[in-house]
């Protein structure tokens, strides 16, 4: 019982006085394919350039060529790198829409940084592919609540580590106890028959 609540009381030390809060901003855009861009009516082949644009500006996004300019342009102090690490991008269940997200300690920072790395990537796109294909669909705004770290998930996963280890250390020990305490363990560790026993009198 000891190791569960130590190990619980760690996991709430270290989320509310250790972890600094992880705030997480997101900015979504919408893909168009260069026909879509040139015709009102819509075609299904269409639909399909879009879907494959989405794969190839994921990876544009997190480019150097894009982190790079946000980092000057905001004037952060870190490198290309460490700016990938903290952008996300994905696409909404399997459509043009495409995710930018940012975690930073700052929640106006994040949403800053979400918001100037969708206006960079866009000037790259139109620069690389000379067509305007990209419109923002919802612009980031500061999160008001963080994202990491999760006390109640970090506090009931020490709580079952805890457990884990103190299962371990009790079998461990009765593994490792070679002390004879009944007769049964006699004949089993001895070899040797027992012919009586000697009751244990609680005598006053």
């Amino acid at each position: 019982m000891l190791v569960p609540l130590v190990t619980s009381s760690i996991a709430v030390y270290v989320s509310f006085f250790v972890i600094d809060p992880v705030y997480e901003a997101n900015a979504t855009l919408y893909v168009i394919s260069r026909q879509e861009a040139q015709q009102s009516t819509i075609q299904y082949n269409d639909m399909l350039v879009g879907q494959q644009l989405v794969k190839d500006y994921r990876e544009i996004v997190k480019s150097r060529t894009v982190t790079s300019q946000v980092i000057e342009d905001l004037d952060l102090d870190m490198s290309s790198k460490e700016l990938a690490e903290k952008i996300s991008v994905g696409s909404k269940n399997d459509t043009r829409i495409i995710e930018i997200s940012v975690q930073d300690t700052d929640p106006d920072r994040a949403s800053i940084i979400a918001n100037k790395t969708c206006e960079v990537f866009m000037s790259k796109v139109k620069d690389l592919m000379k067509v305007e294909n990209v419109e923002i669909v919802d612009n980031a705004i500061s999160p008001e609540t963080p994202v990491k770290p999760r006390p109640l998930l970090n506090i009931a996963i020490g709580m079952f580590l805890g457990l884990f280890v103190a299962l371990g250390v009790i079998f461990l020990i009765e593994y490792l106890d070679d002390t004879i305490k009944n007769s049964e363990d006699v004949e089993k560790y001895l070899g040797l028959p027992v012919l009586g026993t000697i009751p244990d009198l609680d005598i006053k």
